[in-house]
């Protein structure tokens, strides 16, 4: 099983020279789990970058996989992430259910470089 960082995603759908990082994982829709977080993170920023019809169609490739929504119980498992390793909320949530899917997370957010089940791609 595999969840992408919403960075990841990103470089995925413009196309980036880091694309190709990502794009196994991405493409193997049936092992891809996907955080509602994501989903938000991505819209977000392929909004202002480009147009709310791209970043529809976008949003689109990344149902392809299994949707995983924000519950309580995961927002709990969030929280606990956060404090153990000192994550912001958005990065708590998406690492926590990777953990629960027993996914590797792929990424280049420094911020879980060290941190099991993480496929880390520095961008230096």
């Amino acid at each position: 099983m595999n969840v992408v960082d919403s960075s990841g995603w990103i470089e995925y759908f413009l196309d980036s020279p880091r694309a190709d990082l990502f794009a196994n994982a991405i493409e193997a829709s049936q092992l891809l789990v996907v955080p509602v977080i994501s989903i938000y993170e991505v819209y977000k920023f392929l909004v202002k970058q480009t147009t709310e019809a791209i970043a529809g169609q976008c949003i689109e490739v990344m149902q392809r996989g299994r949707v995983i929504d924000f519950t309580p119980n995961r927002a709990i498992a969030a929280a606990k992430m956060a404090h153990l390793h000192q994550l912001a909320m958005a990065d708590a949530a998406i690492y926590s259910i990777a953990l629960e899917h027993k996914a590797t997370l792929w990424t280049q957010d420094a911020d879980y470089q060290n941190l099991p089940q993480v496929e880390y791609f520095s961008k230096g």
